[in-house]
């Protein structure tokens, strides 16, 4: 297992499951597929084929892993629902997903659909008078502004 950082794409709103970090690999994988069946194309050159061969059979296995992470998140949905809402919500990693270290959800930015954007249909879902963001309570909060980060 690594502990190297990576790069998270987050959502205001809800936390990411892994299957989104599973259909991007899959679309970076098929791009270089399709970059290398061009290179060997523009120029004959049978390395480009293969290794485009290569990726190809990559891109299947990761396939394969979104489609069982999927499956998964699928199953939680159905059998344990309110785990899946603290999961989607960002209070707790998504099952599969590493714990040690996990920091909820920034909610502090969040925006109340029906008071912020006028949805009136959301109503129900108000969330105006959460308590205090649990994220900055651990890790203190974050700095405002597009590209800021924890010192």
């Amino acid at each position: 297992m690594s502990i190297d950082a990576v790069w998270v794409r987050g959502v205001t709103g809800i936390q990411m499951h892994h299957t989104t970090d599973l259909q991007d690999a899959g679309r970076f994988l098929g791009n270089a597929t399709m970059a290398l069946r061009a290179a060997h194309v523009r120029t004959g050159d049978d390395r480009y084929s293969s290794l485009a061969a290569q990726i190809a059979a990559t891109v299947a296995l990761a396939r394969e892993l979104e489609e069982e992470a999927r499956a998964n998140m699928h199953v939680l949905h159905s059998t344990d629902p309110e785990r899946f809402v603290r999961c989607r919500e960002g209070e707790e990693p998504w099952p599969g997903e590493i714990a040690a270290g996990f920091i909820p959800r920034h909610t502090c930015k969040d925006q109340c659909l029906y008071h912020d954007h006028q949805v009136l249909e959301a109503i129900t879902q108000c969330t105006c008078g959460r308590p205090p963001c649990r994220a900055c309570e651990i890790g203190g909060a974050l700095p405002d502004g597009p590209g800021a980060q924890r010192p």
